[in-house]
Formats: structure tokens, C-alpha cells, sequence
């Protein structure tokens, strides 16, 4: 079988993925990423290309994993926006407090080193966000009458919190705390949608 790769790949993209998500890109080393998939230099420069191919491959691998959990939450719940982002901060929440994973969020950690990335890593983490916020923002709209700038707005907000629960874990907040956030933002979400109470009109 010569000439063919005695290694798996998947198996290689988890472990990469688990060094750019625990350190960063920046101080995910070669020998480090060698290290955690049991590849030497040649081997992942031969399958991979480069550090910041592997690095994009990496970043896929999580948006697909992840991506199919909250688009699994919200679908669950049709109809009921409110409930459906409930559910996805579960799955964000059951992420955090995973203890077999990282702490925080690979896209969180990677937009906050967003300095030290190509321009090309950059663009990409940048459009991993914005395939967020059109997950979300698809689900608020579901038989929601709020008009297309409240949507958008929520569904920023909803992408911050998100983001910012990912950078509360690492820095040891308590899954109390994370929950506290989680319920006011749902709150918050439920309000917006609900538009303004009985005498309070929306400004002009």
C-alpha cells in the first residue's frame, strides 16, 4: 500500500483543532501540532499544505460540528424563536461544561487573536460569525413580527453573548454565572420580539 496515508485524517483535524482551540493560532506550534496528531513536519505539511490550511480545515471541522447542534436546536423548535435560542445556549452551555474539550469557543479564540491571523484566517473566523448570526437571525424571524432592524440587531446581540459566554469559561466562570447570562439575554430576546408593552410605543 505504499504511497497511501497510514493515518486518519478526521482524527488528525480533531486533535489540531483541540491545539488551535486550547492555545491560539499564534502559539500553536508545529511541534505542537505535531505532537497532538502524531505527525511529523513532512506529514502535515504533505497532507495539509500549511499551518494556516490546517488551520482553515480546522476551523470547517468545528463550524460543522457545532453548526449542526444549534441548527438541530432551533429546528426544534418551530415557531417559538424564543425557545429556539433558548436551546441553542444550551448546546452552547453543554459545550462549555464538556470537560473532555477545551475551555471557550474555537471561533471566540480565534477572533480575539484576529491580530496575529493572515488576512485570509481573518476573513475566514469573520465569516464563521456571520454564518452565525444568519443561523440566528433565520430563527428569530420565524413567525416573529418584529421588523428586519430589530432581527438584526437581536441577532448581534445574541452572537455577542454567545461569544462572550465562550471568553467568561476560560476565564473560570461558574456554569451559575454562565446561566444567569444566558436567561436574561433570552429574557431580553423575548421582549424585543414581543415589541413594546401596552402604552409605550416604539420610537418613530
Amino acid at each position: 500500500m505504499s504511497g497511501r496515508k497510514q493515518f486518519d485524517v478526521d482524527a488528525a483535524l480533531d486533535q489540531a483543532m483541540r491545539v488551535f482551540w486550547q492555545r491560539g493560532y499564534a502559539d500553536a506550534s508545529l511541534d505542537a501540532l505535531g505532537s497532538a496528531t502524531g505527525l511529523g513536519r513532512g506529514s502535515l505539511y504533505g497532507t495539509f499544505g500549511s499551518k494556516d490550511a490546517l488551520f482553515h480545515r480546522c476551523l470547517e471541522r468545528y463550524a460543522a460540528l457545532y453548526g449542526a447542534r444549534y441548527e438541530d436546536a432551533f429546528a426544534a423548535h418551530p415557531g417559538d424563536p424564543v425557545r429556539g435560542v433558548e436551546a441553542f445556549f444550551e448546546v452552547v452551555l453543554e459545550r462549555i461544561a464538556d470537560p473532555s474539550l477545551p475551555a471557550g469557543c474555537l471561533i471566540a479564540q480565534s477572533a480575539a487573536q484576529s491580530p496575529t491571523l493572515t488576512r485570509e484566517s481573518g476573513e475566514r473566523v469573520r465569516g464563521l460569525l456571520d454564518r452565525q448570526h444568519r443561523r440566528v437571525r433565520a430563527a428569530l424571524a420565524d413567525s416573529s413580527s418584529a421588523g428586519p432592524g430589530t432581527l438584526d440587531e437581536l441577532a448581534t446581540f445574541v452572537v455577542a453573548v454567545n461569544q462572550s459566554l465562550a471568553v467568561l469559561s476560560r476565564a473560570g466562570a461558574s456554569d451559575t454565572e454562565l446561566r444567569s447570562v444566558t436567561r436574561l439575554a433570552c429574557a431580553t430576546v423575548a421582549r424585543s420580539l414581543a415589541g413594546p408593552a401596552p402604552g409605550h410605543p416604539s420610537p418613530a
